[in-house]
């Protein structure tokens, strides 16, 4: 049995998906990209054309308003395609870089090679939630599963967990991220809502897989509970190519981690107490109670001749009750801490 998922923070997935155009170079220095973002992961696809899709099969409509409109699906793939050698290559080159490798495979041959190079966990792409031979597969190999589920109801969701789980996987190996597959996704349609009910219906780790152009709503996304982001990236978003036009330039994706790694500092620890940074202001902007006007031994304390005023080393104002009515048992000049 694999072992479980553990997320001390965040999973930050940086997406290289297909946007290394078929070049191996492009590739590497999208790795590059990855490290000096400081992200967890960078994650690949690996697939074949023939595996993947009919000749015949039409693009996304998206994928048709940048690209050449007589291009089918299959012939634009097939120069995304990443080879056996190409996934050895790149491994070796993120041991060396000090990030780790992570690929969504779209058939069982890739499964197979995802599971040769040992990697982590397998992450299971929004359009393979209802194949259920594949699921079958992943799930009978034993290692955490992060699943995508844009265009899924939750009754989808639901039956996918169920075939993982009998093939084999526990749910607390499962991370479910709410996704909307359209590139990009209208803000209107985010519904990260969504990924809270998943949670709490499903009793999983919930995260998000993001097409949204910008960082807010992964950074959202973690304010919320997401334990997992996973965010396309690019080199440049003018390339041609599928993708590229709703990813994130090498300093957005920079941007986004460390807004999140921020916001995991500042969610805390949910205790409501002074945060050490700000303990010695309290003395200085709280108040005491102080004498209004001069007062004499003996003389009874009033709200005629006490008032409240800063600094806090004083009789807190919360005491006001208890100093009433009380002899002073000294003078008191004005705006003198009042003792009793």
């Amino acid at each position: 049995m694999g072992r479980k998922l553990k997320v001390q923070s965040t999973l930050i997935i940086a997406e290289a998906g297909v946007n290394h155009n078929g070049s191996m170079d492009f590739a590497r220095k999208m790795i590059d990209v990855a490290v000096d973002a400081g992200a967890d992961f960078v994650k690949f696809q690996t697939f074949t054309a023939e595996t993947l899709v009919t000749t015949a099969a039409e693009k996304a409509k998206y994928q048709k308003n940048l690209n050449d409109v007589g291009e089918t699906q299959f012939d634009m793939i097939k120069k995304l395609e990443l080879d056996r050698d190409a996934h050895m290559i790149l491994t070796r080159y993120c041991k060396e870089k000090g990030i780790r490798f992570l690929s969504t495979a779209f058939d069982h041959t890739s499964i197979d090679l995802l599971h040769e190079l040992n990697i982590p966990l397998y992450k299971i792409p929004s359009g393979e939630i209802t194949n259920l031979p594949y699921l079958r597969h992943i799930g009978c190999i034993g290692k955490p599963v992060i699943i995508s589920t844009g265009m899924a109801t939750l009754k989808e969701v639901k039956d996918a967990l169920n075939v993982l789980e009998e093939s084999g996987i526990s749910k607390s190996e499962i991370t479910v991220l709410h996704c909307n597959t359209e590139y990009p996704t209208p803000m209107e349609d985010v519904n990260l809502n969504a990924m809270l009910t998943m949670r709490d219906e499903l009793g999983v780790q919930v995260g998000y897989s993001d097409h949204t152009l910008g960082i807010e709503i992964p950074i959202a996304a973690v304010a919320v509970g997401a334990n997992v982001i996973e965010k396309h990236f690019t080199l440049d978003r003018t390339l041609p190519g599928p993708d590229h036009h709703a990813s994130l330039e090498p300093n957005e994706l920079k941007d986004m981690v460390l807004a999140i790694r921020n916001i995991e500092k500042a969610m805390g620890d949910g205790v409501k107490k002074p945060s050490p940074s700000e303990v010695k202001n309290i003395s200085i902007v709280r108040k005491s109670v102080v004498a209004k006007n001069p007062i004499k031994e003996g003389e009874f304390i009033t709200e005629d001749n006490i008032t409240v005023k800063r600094p806090g080393t004083g009789i807190s104002p919360m005491k006001w009750d208890e100093v009433l009515r009380k002899k002073s048992q000294k003078d008191f000049n004005k705006d003198d801490l009042i003792e009793i």
